[in-house]
């Protein structure tokens, strides 16, 4: 084949593979919902998962931010708060040798509730349809511990967003401070907490929260986080134990 013609069916064919990956019939959708799909289509993490065989693409948030910081070990007792689908968990079972994958290592459990369901995982345990800010579903949460102590705590959860900015930012401060608050009570002296939150005025009181309580704090923005997104996680390491966080409630009783 000359070089001209070859480099039109090189050209050609090139074509024919992008035309598959562009859905062909997007009438009717939203334009958003138009942008999300192409997005999706151009998104590397999505189909490296699929080959993975992760569940979305934000397990490689959490393989990120652990292979950079190293807050699960085997062996650890891990807490997935807004677990759905469950692409952390999967990460978490393997990281922690939930799922029993390495002989020579010893055996983690994770723990993992969202609102939505969420089809089984090999060494997890899953609590579906439950709202983890309900008194109800902690206790369920603390029954299913058994008495363990959790060495890392993990939350990708994130609030339906209403579309009015304030409330939003509002809503995702809440639940992280619903995660902190169980994270204290349950979790033992040097164990991790990873929180997703969005960039807004009330961060920065939220670190310092957390730095009252775990020796190590900072903000975490993967790779696998989209640039146009204003989320980030917070990271918290070494927390200081469950006397130090008594102590400390105890001495600011009363103040405002």
């Amino acid at each position: 084949m000359h070089r001209k013609s070859f480099q039109r069916s090189l050209s050609y064919s090139w074509h024919q593979l992008n035309a598959k990956q562009i859905p062909s019939n997007l009438k009717g959708k939203s334009k958003s919902s138009q942008e999300w799909l192409l997005r999706q289509l151009a998104d590397p993490y999505v189909e490296k998962a699929r080959m993975m065989n992760y569940r979305c693409r934000s397990a490689f948030k959490l393989l990120e931010i652990d292979d950079k910081y190293k807050i699960i070990s085997p062996g650890n007792i891990i807490i997935d708060c807004g677990a759905a689908p469950g692409s952390w968990t999967q990460v978490a079972a393997e990281r922690c040798n939930a799922n029993g994958k390495v002989d020579n290592k010893p055996l983690g459990a994770v723990f993992s509730i969202d609102l939505l369901h969420i089809h089984p995982v090999t060494g997890a345990t899953i609590l579906g349809g439950m709202d983890f800010t309900k008194t109800e579903s902690q206790l369920r949460l603390k029954k299913a511990l058994d008495g363990k102590r959790v060495n890392c705590v993990l939350s990708d959860m994130a609030p339906n967003a209403t579309g009015v900015k304030m409330i939003d930012q509002e809503n995702i401060i809440n639940l992280c401070y619903a995660v902190l608050k169980f994270a204290l009570a349950m979790s033992s002296t040097q164990a991790n907490l990873l929180m997703k939150v969005w960039d807004n005025a009330d961060v920065p009181k939220l670190e310092k929260d957390l730095e009252r309580f775990y020796a190590n704090v900072k903000r975490v923005k993967p790779r696998a986080s989209r640039g146009d997104s204003s989320e980030h996680f917070l990271l918290a390491r070494n927390y200081k134990g469950i006397d130090h966080a008594a102590n400390h409630f105890e001495s600011n009783r009363g103040k405002s």
